[in-house]
């Protein structure tokens, strides 16, 4: 098995590359909680989070307390359309896809699937899950 099942309210780090125009390319931490073990609409492939989102935090690994790549942050709430219907603006409420559904697609493909590793079941210094998620996070410009 390569997929390690989340719990609710587990703590979640992504480190990202937000806004690069304003920020530059230096990769950022963000952290927070699963929120939900499903999305919008109680969409089971989704993880609602509360790990702050920007443009370009889209795209990075949501890592587990071992380093273990649990979800990809794929979305934020419109905070338009929740200011429309409910009055209020929303505060940190992201998705991301489920790992263990992307695994699936990962493990049809047979040159990568050959490439997937075990969950790491050690526990690991919270700095050394961080550096792990630094050193896999590159910017990718689409033009």
């Amino acid at each position: 098995m390569r997929y390690r099942a989340m719990k609710l309210c587990s703590t979640v780090p992504s480190v990202g590359l937000p806004d690069p125009g304003l920020q530059w390319f230096s990769p950022k931490l963000a952290k927070g909680e699963i929120a939900s073990l499903s999305g919008a609409g109680d969409d089971a492939r989704y993880f609602q989070i509360s790990v702050p989102v920007q443009p370009g935090n889209s795209g990075g690994a949501l890592v587990d307390e071992h380093g273990n790549v649990v979800g990809i942050v794929s979305a934020k709430l419109n905070a338009a359309a929740a200011l429309a219907s409910s009055g209020s603006l929303p505060e940190n409420v992201n998705y991301a896809i489920k790992s263990s559904y992307l695994l699936s697609f990962l493990e049809s493909v047979p040159d990568v699937a050959s490439k997937l590793k075990d969950p790491l079941p050690a526990d690991r210094k919270f700095e050394d899950v961080v550096k792990s998620a630094q050193a896999a996070t590159v910017l990718a410009l689409v033009y």
